[in-house]
Formats: C-alpha cells, structure tokens, sequence
C-alpha cells in the first residue's frame, strides 16, 4: 500500500509538472470536441488511451 501511494503522489507531481511547463494535456489530436450554440461536449479519446498505456506499464513493472 505505501508503494502504491508514493507511485500515486509521483504521477500527480510530475502530471502538474507537466501542465507548468506548457504540455497541452488534454489536448491531443485524438480528442474531440463539439460545440453547438452554447452547449460543448468534450471527450478526451487520446488523453484516455495515453493515459491507460502509461499507468499499465508502470503497474506492470511494479509488480514485479
């Protein structure tokens, strides 16, 4: 459990990291969004997959 809360903490560091330095997260080509009038709907395709192949592959390797 203490493995898995320091992994937990080091993702959500280095994601806002990320954001401070300007990567567009959550803004990938893959990811739609539809507007209409002054409704807007946003699904994040690419953000979920991205963020899927990451977390399986660091669980993987802390598994072993």
């Amino acid at each position: 459990m203490g493995k898995l809360l320091v992994v937990v903490g080091l993702l959500i560091t280095g994601a806002g990291l990320l954001i401070i330095s300007g990567v567009p997260i959550g803004r990938l080509p893959g990811d739609f969004t539809f507007k209409r009038g002054n409704a807007t709907f946003y699904f994040p395709l690419a953000t979920s997959i991205l963020a899927s192949v990451i977390l399986t592959l660091l669980l993987s390797m802390l598994r072993r």
